[in-house]
């Protein structure tokens, strides 16, 4: 009975979590935001206070430092690639009529007529496929450059997410020992090693797959912008920044980037070549050398599982799921592991006969 009484109410706790999530999800994105640059910002608190600070000395100098990153960002950064993005929705339709006639020369070729294929059919086809992709970018694009709703929410993220972060950054100790005080004392033990396994798993992705993710995005928009592609630093570095979401950065990134370099430089066929065999090194980096080094070894988070929970949470919290679908994702992965092992030494996999199975 006293198990059952647990249990329900622990479910009532989650279901009510989940209820005030998605109630609450179109103004939580400053406070997610927040809350995340709190975790994340904290072992650098703790730094500054064995260094001698207290912690309000540490708080301030760390929001302090990045206000003024956050300010030569918005000065130096922000206006050139505001000034790029724009420049890459203009020239779009451009790109796309390039690439049509492009095909169509192909599809001209004696070697479509000698598979018997009807040059005008597929023309037709393919014509319809790339305007409608491109109607549906140009749509996304315009929707994000000039929403109203999208500015409100930046507008927000720029004002509000920094005094969030600033105090839960300087609350953070005093915050997790009020939580810690709440256990159940039963169970206090066990809750603290689940908590201590969720934040190894949790930083290891964190920290390991933002270098990956702000090397990838250099080592793509540098050599883009040296083969000479247009737009090639913002194309290559937004593909390295995406790349925490498997494969889907960098092959977004080929197929633009390749696209654009068909467009650009055919039927010259050197930048096209180095633009493609650019994204395979790539892989390769990634694979053989970037995660085994920077990624924690067993971090318990395999990339289909993270690449269901963006998908999940993002369907159904829009950006502020994807905000909390990595820690969602760890958590998840932990519980589920947790379970796994109680399982494996309960009565139910062993059997009532098996050695210390009970009657």
């Amino acid at each position: 009975m006293r198990f059952d009484r647990q249990a329900v109410f622990w479910l009532g706790v989650f279901v009510l979590f989940v209820a005030l999530l998605f109630v609450f999800r179109a103004i939580l994105l400053p406070f997610v935001a927040g809350m995340a640059i709190a975790y994340v910002l904290d072992p650098l608190a703790r730094w500054f206070e064995r260094q001698g600070l207290s912690r309000l000395a540490a708080t301030f100098t760390i929001m302090l430092l990045s206000l003024v990153i956050l300010v030569l960002a918005l000065l130096v950064i922000v206006p050139v690639v505001a000034q790029e993005i724009g420049a890459f929705i203009v020239r779009i339709p451009d790109y796309v009529e390039r690439l049509q006639g492009l095909l169509a020369s192909l599809l001209d070729t004696r070697l479509a007529r000698f598979f018997g294929l009807d040059p005008d059919a597929i023309r037709s086809s393919l014509t319809g496929f790339l305007n409608r992709g491109t109607t549906f970018l140009l749509a996304i694009l315009g929707s994000l450059w000039s929403g109203g709703r999208a500015a409100v929410q930046a507008l927000s993220l720029l004002i509000i997410t920094p005094v969030v972060a600033f105090y839960l950054l300087h609350d953070w100790d005093r915050l997790i020992v009020y939580l810690d005080g709440l256990l159940p004392l039963d169970h206090a033990g066990k809750i603290r090693g689940i908590a201590r396994d969720i934040d190894r798993t949790l930083a290891g992705f964190v920290r390991g797959q933002g270098l990956i993710c702000l090397t990838l995005g250099l080592y793509y928009g540098i050599g883009l912008a040296l083969i000479g592609l247009n737009f090639g630093f913002l194309l290559g570095f937004t593909a390295g920044l995406i790349s925490f979401v498997p494969f889907v950065g960098s092959t977004l990134g080929l197929l633009i980037a390749t696209g654009i370099a068909f467009a650009q430089y055919w039927p010259e066929w050197m930048p096209i070549a180095l633009t493609v065999a650019l994204f395979l090194a790539g892989q390769v980096l990634e694979g053989n050398i970037l995660q085994p080094r920077l990624m924690a070894t067993r971090i318990g988070l395999h990339p289909v599982w993270v690449i269901f929970a963006l998908l999940a949470f993002g369907l159904l919290f829009g950006f502020v799921g994807l905000m909390i679908a990595i820690p969602a994702a760890a958590a998840t992965g932990v519980l589920v592991r947790y379970a796994l092992a109680r399982y494996r030494e309960s009565v139910i996999y062993r059997g009532a006969d098996s050695p210390g199975g009970g009657p």
